[in-house]
């Protein structure tokens, strides 16, 4: 049985976004990430031979984390994901192809959103999970005023130029969900660094509440 999204978020609130990982070093980083206690992972798809990764990753972790795929941008890209046993689509924005692909194939979208009509064009198309991408250029703030008027069911998450020090204050404004990139993970370092890089955003996010 695979781990759901919400699941994986209820344990701990970060997505590992871990772009430029090989099929042959992913397995070493994910036992990383799992032993600090990050439960959900993404390959985004212009990483190289990226499928690869999330098989192997959904073989051997898809009980215990939830896996997938970042950077998503086409239905095909849907498609291929599922194959190879992903679950979580995340995107960098709307696209309501995709949202619809991924429902229809029984996976967890995440698209990206900026402004309160790709929110709700999202939520049309099916999506519960929104991103907010990139994080940095809105600022909690912006969280703040369009969680007021989304339904309660919507998850924001901040990704893009968010780490351990911001959490606190996006979480104060309403977002429940991270994806962190550089802060973990970053082409050519050791599973030992990504350790103790995963222990430290885990702390920041357990400090949440």
């Amino acid at each position: 049985m695979t781990l759901s999204l919400d699941d994986a978020l209820g344990e701990c609130p970060v997505v590992a976004i871990v772009r430029g990982v090989r099929p042959d070093e992913i397995l070493d980083h994910a036992q990383a990430l799992f032993d600090a206690g990050v439960r959900g992972v993404e390959v985004p798809l212009n990483s190289p031979d990226p499928l690869t990764s999330i098989r192997k990753l959904a073989e051997a972790w898809g009980d215990r984390m939830a896996v997938g795929a970042g950077t998503v941008l086409t239905a095909a890209g849907v498609d291929d994901v599922a194959e190879v046993g992903g679950r979580i689509i995340v995107s960098p924005n709307t696209s309501p192809e995709v949202i619809t692909r991924a429902v229809e194939r029984r996976l967890d979208p995440a698209p990206g959103f900026s402004s309160p009509t790709e929110a709700f064009m999202a939520l049309a198309a099916g999506a519960r999970h929104l991103k907010l991408f990139p994080a940095l250029s809105y600022g909690p703030g912006h969280v703040k005023q369009i969680k007021a008027v989304l339904p309660s069911e919507a998850v924001i998450w901040a990704v893009g130029g968010v780490g351990a020090a911001e959490m606190a204050e996006w979480w104060s404004a309403g977002a429940r969900a991270f994806g962190i990139g550089g802060e973990l993970f970053r082409p050519g370092q050791s599973p030992a660094e990504t350790a103790e890089k995963a222990k430290r955003v885990v702390a920041a996010a357990r400090a949440l509440g």
